[in-house]
């Protein structure tokens, strides 16, 4: 079992690893080994709250298909062991980001000294680009 928060847990058999070819540079190597490790797991085995299931599939993005299904593909290392925790590692990480809650945004107003230099750089703005105009010649 994989612990993702206070009471949040992932079941090592729910993760489906396979490997595959990687791509990139790599030689030899590269072409005859399958390092590359690609993680699928399934959300809806999850018992996420609502907030967090809509936080999740916003920070999946692509990664997550539409039958709720993230897909994580790891080829940072020339070894499947590190290429597999790699991915393992980056779930956990994506599942606490989306449990996290983000914090409420106080409104604020601004100072009056903050408004007194807005207004003062906007005239002098405003006087820079009124001395760019023609300025009437008598003909």
């Amino acid at each position: 079992m994989l612990r993702i928060g206070r009471d949040l847990w992932v079941d090592e058999n729910d993760l489906d690893i396979s490997f595959v070819r990687a791509s990139g540079p790599g030689g030899q190597n590269v072409n005859k080994l399958s390092t590359a490790a690609q993680l699928r797991y399934d959300t809806r085995r999850l018992a996420l709250p609502a907030d967090a299931a809509s936080r999740l599939e916003r920070l999946a993005g692509q990664r997550m298909t539409k039958d709720g299904v993230i897909v994580i593909h790891a080829q940072r290392f020339r070894t499947q062991e590190r290429n597999r925790s790699d991915a393992i590692e980056r779930l956990i990480e994506l599942l606490r980001e989306a449990m996290a809650r983000p914090a409420p945004r106080r409104a604020t107003r601004p100072t009056l000294a903050s408004k007194q230099r807005r207004l003062q750089g906007k005239k002098r703005r405003s006087d820079v680009k009124a001395r760019r105009g023609s300025r009437g010649f008598d003909d």
